[in-house]
């Protein structure tokens, strides 16, 4: 179950919206989206929260890059919604990675040889081995992104580390704007 809202800042306080993510499939979209909320280019906070599984906050101000903070990468990486926020940028790759490893794999072929070659491999199962090293596109555990994105607004960095269960309600308890994200909950 996914919960996503928007919290926009006004100069009467934030006002709340519950926002459906159905059409959104880049972050370029959900900033678009965020924009399209904001009042005077203030603040723009966007929620997306799978229920005990993972939360992340997007923060647009005005025309500034977006900023992002997921709570547990790995588990939004296997979320639709959650691969929207986990960008190359957030991960640490390079731009378009993907893409150049699919056209790889495309000419190749998943076994490793290419059209029409015979498939020989040779059979080594050794323990020695180095299995144990990381793939380079493998999400990290744990969180991940800019874990400042809501300090300046009264969520220091430690707290946001700490918050696990019912985050986004405690994230806008913190920033003074539970009751309206409890008007579109």
């Amino acid at each position: 179950m996914y919960f996503a809202a928007l919290l926009a800042r006004t100069e009467d306080g934030w006002e709340a919206s519950d926002t459906e993510l159905d059409d959104v499939e880049t972050l370029s979209d959900l900033t678009d989206l965020a924009r399209e909320a904001s009042v005077d280019e203030d603040t723009v906070l966007v929620f997306i929260e799978q229920e005990d599984a993972w939360f992340g906050v997007v923060r647009v101000d005005g025309e500034e890059d977006p900023r992002i903070f997921v709570s547990d990468a790995t588990a939004a990486a296997r979320s639709s919604y959650g691969e929207i926020l986990l960008t190359d940028e957030l991960l640490g790759r390079e731009p378009g990675a993907d893409d150049t490893i699919a056209a790889l794999e495309e000419l190749v072929g998943l076994d490793g040889t290419e059209d029409g070659e015979p498939d020989i491999t040779p059979d080594n199962d050794n323990d020695d081995d180095d299995d144990d090293e990381l793939d380079a596109d493998a999400v990290p555990a744990g969180p991940i992104g800019d874990t400042g994105i809501l300090a300046d607004l009264g969520l220091p960095e430690a707290e946001l580390l700490m918050l696990r269960t019912d985050a986004l309600v405690e994230i806008a308890d913190a920033l003074g704007a539970a009751e309206v994200l409890e008007t579109v909950r």
